[in-house]
């Protein structure tokens, strides 16, 4: 474990914090010190959930660790079971909680509980909170359903006649990124070709939609990092095939309504057609074709991540320079696809890294998590957010999928609406001389009434620190010529001439000097 200002996952406690929380029904009784309750905080301030999480902290402190703690796990055992009358019973403990070794889950286990008893072995040294969630919806899922298990051999039974194929939409949880929204959209989807939705878990099931799941003809695999464990658990006992397929974008959409179909013996027909994705019209319109080839930095999540960097160079026209994830499980798919990109995957959970190798490159346009926000907002280049670890800000109360074709055009105004468009650059560059667009300009109409009443004001006393002398000077002709670039980009095309000329010894940037490092630049 590693000691950083930010994180891009929690101990994996927190990953099964989100599972129960998820899964009405479930409680979460969590062997923990007083410092590590407040995980909870991030559904009800980052999520804006209405309800605090289904969990129950031990919460033993320094004093405590004189006597036995291991009692004190059971009382609050039983006071979780008496107290919430939960249909099943989670139990773990914190990373702190782990170095005492109590093993709570094995004492659940002997106590004689009436519930059902899931314990919980999270290594919280060497696992994070993705992985947590995972383990625990795998672990609560095979708990309920191991005894349903058909025996070695035997044949799935065949669909009943009559009941249209079905379908269970397996990963959505809290604190997941748009996930209320997504499943809206990939219900909506599946119901056009005929498909009805069985069970959608962990967000917004019970312990009795769990027993369900063996009823549908098909699991959609729809946040891999939860519930690609499970899938592969449900396909190997009760042998239901899995839709591996993320439709993140257009393209996506259609390849996930042909598998869909593939396995339930449905036809697409017109559905794969997207009549109400504009992306496809809006990126080839004459404003966004301006943006074709715009240098673009993707990191997140593996299925986010990958699924933006398709959607970048496939439908955008974007390119793709520098493409990374955390979630160490999937390295080797990100790395294919970086591969298959012409550029090198970054696999880390240290956002210094990344920060590093985004200054590094330079990019148009990052695209990537909460933290990516930050370090784009300190270098000065536009940023959407596309995969948590997000804030409050990215849980929107507006309907806003990321997934299926309204999740298409979601992501075409998000990402777009960052950057300039060709039109807007045009007409900058056009009125550039105008007296409301030179760098005098006023802010507004407004200014001039500000400039007269502060016209008496005193003068400002000067700074007591001189200023210091830059790196390289700029010769006048070189400095009007910059002057011409629009201003939302002047600050960038500044910079790189100015690295442009310390990197080969030059003390004084001239009008030749600016044009070889727009030539440099520009290839």
């Amino acid at each position: 474990m590693e000691l950083t200002l930010w994180t891009y996952e929690g101990p994996p406690h927190v990953g099964a914090m989100r599972v129960a929380t998820s899964v009405e029904g479930v409680h979460y009784a969590l062997h923990a010190p007083q410092g590590d309750t407040y995980a909870d905080l991030l559904f009800t301030m980052i999520e804006r959930r209405k309800q605090r999480p289904s969990v129950t902290f031990t919460t033993f402190q320094a004093r405590d660790l004189g006597g036995d703690t291991a009692e004190l796990a059971k009382a609050t055992i039983r006071d979780v079971v008496e107290r919430f009358e939960p249909r099943v019973l989670l139990v773990g403990e914190s990373c702190t909680a782990e170095l005492i070794q109590d093993v709570p889950g094995a004492l659940a286990e002997g106590m004689g509980l009436p519930v059902p008893v899931v314990a919980l072995d999270l290594p919280a040294y060497s696992k994070k909170e993705n992985w947590g969630a995972a383990e625990t919806f795998l672990r609560l899922v095979r708990t309920l359903l191991s005894p349903l298990a058909p025996a070695p051999g035997e044949e799935r039974p065949p669909r009943p006649e009559g009941r249209r194929p079905r379908a269970n939409l397996l990963g959505p949880s809290s604190l997941g990124f748009r996930c209320r929204d997504d499943v809206v959209e990939v219900r909506r989807l599946l119901e056009s070709i005929g498909v009805e939705v069985g069970v959608v878990a962990p967000e917004g099931a019970t312990p009795e939609d769990l027993l369900r799941i063996p009823e549908a003809d098909v699991n959609v695999c729809l946040y891999p990092e939860v519930a690609h464990s499970t899938c592969a658990w449900l396909r190997r006992t009760f042998r239901q095939p899995t839709v591996e397929t993320v439709p993140i974008g257009v393209g996506a959409t259609r390849d996930f309504l042909h598998e869909v179909a593939r396995l339930t013996g449905v036809e697409v027909g017109d559905a794969a057609s997207p009549e109400r994705a504009r992306l496809p019209w809006y990126s080839r319109s004459v404003d966004s074709t301006y943006l074709t080839g715009k240098r673009v930095f993707v990191f997140g999540d593996a299925t986010h991540a990958m699924a933006a960097a398709r959607v970048a160079t496939e439908e955008l026209g974007f390119r793709v320079v520098g493409l990374g994830t955390y979630s160490r499980e999937f390295a080797r798919e990100v790395r294919a696809c970086a591969e298959r990109l012409g550029v090198e995957a970054l696999v880390t959970d240290d956002y210094l890294e990344v920060e590093a190798q985004v200054a590094e490159l330079r990019p148009e346009l990052v695209l990537g998590t909460q933290m990516e926000r930050h370090v784009a907002k300190r270098l000065g280049i536009p940023c959407a957010v596309i995969s948590a670890p997000v804030h409050v800000q990215d849980f929107p109360a507006r309907h806003s999928p990321q997934m299926g074709f309204e999740g298409a055009n979601v992501l075409f105004d998000t990402w777009i609406h960052p950057l300039t468009m060709g039109l807007e650059e045009h007409l900058l560059a056009m009125f550039r001389e105008d007296f409301e667009f030179h760098d005098e300009a006023p802010a507004s109409h407004l200014a001039a009434e500000a400039g007269a009443a502060a016209a008496g004001a005193p003068a400002p006393a000067a700074a007591p620190d001189a200023v210091p002398e830059p790196a390289v000077a700029w010769e006048g002709d070189a400095e009007r010529e910059l002057k011409k670039i629009p201003f939302f980009v002047r600050g960038k095309a500044r910079r790189n001439t100015e690295r442009f000329a310390e990197e080969r010894g030059v003390r004084t940037i001239t009008l030749e000097t600016l044009y070889d490092a727009k030539a440099h630049f520009g290839r």
